[in-house]
């Protein structure tokens, strides 16, 4: 049996109703990924702290310095699973 859990305590608006940016910047990911990370959900409630969490995201994810994307990509799934991060899977 699967329990189900709230991805946020806070309302989490429906992509629709987000400012341009931040809308065309979520349907390109579900599009590229099938999916809407919850991480970014959870977030969408705050328009500016929402912006910030993708400027720190895209920081980290997309430098070109150290770690591959792969690698970086399997340290976040690995870090998620380990701390049952509901936000993450």
């Amino acid at each position: 049996m699967s329990e189900q859990y709230p991805i946020s305590r806070f309302p989490i608006p429906d992509v629709s109703t987000l400012p341009d940016d931040l809308r065309t910047r979520i349907e390109t990911l579900q599009e590229k990924m099938g999916f809407i990370p919850n991480v970014f959900l959870g977030h969408a409630h705050r328009p500016n702290q929402l912006r910030a969490f993708l400027a720190m995201h895209d920081d980290l994810m997309e430098s070109d310095e150290g770690l591959s994307r792969s690698e970086r990509e399997m340290i976040v799934v690995a870090t998620s699973s380990a701390n049952q991060c509901l936000y993450c899977l």
